[in-house]
């Protein structure tokens, strides 16, 4: 699996509303877009988990192309940029077939799910120090083959 990372530098060096745009303008180049409008959407809500400082762990979105990981600097951290990397992304990650899964600390996740929830289909939240849950995803879109191994032995 290819992964892609970004670390965007976050407050105080810009205010969590600006860093999720950052983020969105990284992830959905095409301001007339669906992906854009989707993730411009949650704004409040990633806005929020950003001024939690719950981005110190990377938000990841996956789905028919590389696996795109961003993380967050907070404090001196992104006041020096030391260790960012904000660059375009070299492929488009909400073209196709995308999921986003943002970090959140437990004690929001009830309220952010259920606010995702009435917002997207594609973006969920799990809970921080935890994995993203994409395997169930990744093997139902992988095809099954199975080989008859006597046809293949009798040539």
């Amino acid at each position: 699996m290819t992964v892609i990372a970004r670390i965007i530098n976050s407050v105080p060096h810009r205010s969590a509303d600006d860093t999720w745009t950052k983020i969105v303008s990284l992830l959905a180049r095409d301001q007339n877009s669906a992906a854009y409008r989707e993730l411009l959407s949650i704004a409040g809500i990633a806005g929020s988990l950003i001024a939690r400082e719950s981005m110190t762990e990377p938000l990841v979105v996956f789905g028919s192309g590389p696996r795109v990981r961003i993380r967050c600097l907070y404090n001196e951290d992104a006041i020096s940029g030391d260790g960012a990397s904000e660059g375009a992304l070299p492929t488009n990650p909400t073209s196709g077939d995308w999921n986003m899964s943002l970090p959140c600390p437990k004690e929001d996740l009830t309220w952010v799910s259920k606010a995702l929830v009435k917002k997207s289909s594609r973006i969920t939240a799990r809970e921080m120090g935890t994995a993203v849950d994409d395997e169930v995803r990744e093997s139902s879109a992988q095809s099954v083959i199975t080989i008859d191994k006597e046809a293949f032995l009798n040539l």
